[in-house]
């Protein structure tokens, strides 16, 4: 076999091991948690779709590759929750060891290719870094919001948290923002989110 295609066969089998990465935020049916493989096809149809939502005109097909690989490093460094506070004090330092090795089984072309996609991802500066970050928060608050803040409650998030968690939405979409605002009113008045 020829060892690029090899290479590229090693990589394809090893992100398969996303499909084994749960999430914290539950399916629309409520039945169970989602996976990274369920939650980055997710935003790449939303990425495809809703294009024409983001703040600034962006590449609509880089956007949607990096929200396909936005979360590959889970894998290795494992899922921090959202609003788990601890989780987050190293998560950058597991992320990019996980992004080095996972990427790196690429060939060198690609690795290098992916890896400053993961990054500019991160880095949260492009129109298309800010859009797929405005997905990333929005498509699990859509989820929580379709089963009743289902996750929301079994965490006791609290509206501030959601919000936080949200700040820089509206720098990648207002108009997502205003749908983020709509969901958790309707929420907090339902009692699935706590207002303090």
């Amino acid at each position: 076999m020829d060892e690029r295609l090899k290479k590229q066969m090693e990589f394809m089998l090893e992100v398969d091991k996303s499909k084994f990465v749960r999430r914290q935020t539950y399916l629309s049916d409520g039945i169970r948690r989602e996976n990274d493989a369920e939650h980055s096809w997710h935003l790449a149809l939303m990425a495809a779709l809703l294009s024409e939502h983001a703040n600034e005109t962006i590449d609509t097909a880089k956007t949607m590759l990096m929200v396909l690989i936005h979360d590959i490093v889970e894998i290795d460094a494992g899922d921090t929750y959202a609003y788990d506070e601890a989780g987050h004090m190293d998560k950058r330092e597991r992320e990019v060891k996980a992004a080095k090795r996972i990427f790196g089984l690429l060939p060198e072309d690609q690795a290098e290719k992916m890896l400053d996609l993961w990054e500019e991802f991160e880095t949260f500066e492009t129109p298309e870094a800010k859009f797929a970050h405005s997905l990333d928060c929005v498509q699990p608050l859509m989820l929580n919001d379709a089963t009743d803040g289902k996750s929301w409650r079994e965490h006791e998030i609290k509206k501030s948290q959601v919000m936080k968690r949200n700040a820089k939405t509206a720098q990648g979409s207002e108009t997502l923002m205003d749908y983020v605002d709509g969901i958790l009113e309707k929420n907090v008045k339902k009692g699935n989110l706590r207002d303090e």
